[in-house]
């Protein structure tokens, strides 16, 4: 994403233009699913000193105006994406944390029909699925392929 986009983006979310929020905003783009720490890195090395505070507190703006999805998976950092506004889930590797999108199953959300939804409009299903990537399989081929049995 060119800067002159997230500029746009921004403005049209109402937000203010600040160079902390465009350099975010636009490294999310080619890095989804990442940590704070991962973020706060790659905006330093453009911005020379930015506070990791100043970081979340742009990760909350970004997210509060739907440009930015926050993803708490059990045991993990929070990681944040640009693929917002739709009903996605992940697959996320056991053994590195290795994080991919996968697209809802039926296509539109929530997805899944809970049971008994005691009441609730449900508007989302969350759905985390939980295996080894093939990076990690192919590192120790004999133990995957005996978890699969």
């Amino acid at each position: 994403m060119e800067d002159s986009e997230a500029v746009a983006t921004l403005r049209g979310a109402g937000l203010r233009v600040t160079r902390p929020r465009q350099a975010v905003f636009t490294w999310l783009d080619d890095h989804p699913h990442a940590t704070v720490d991962a973020i706060a890195g790659a905006v330093r090395r453009r911005l020379d000193s930015v506070s990791t505070q100043a970081i979340y507190d742009v990760l909350a703006a970004l997210t509060t105006a739907g440009l930015v999805r926050r993803i708490e998976l059990p045991g993990q950092p929070a990681r944040f994406e640009r693929r917002a506004g739709d009903n996605h889930h992940h697959v996320v590797c056991r053994r590195c944390g290795r994080t991919e999108d996968v697209d809802c199953v039926h296509g539109r959300a929530p997805c899944l029909d809970p049971s008994d939804h005691h009441g609730f409009t449900v508007d989302e299903a969350e759905v985390v699925f939980w295996g080894f990537c093939p990076d990690c399989c192919a590192a120790e081929p004999h133990h995957h392929e005996e978890m699969k049995k």
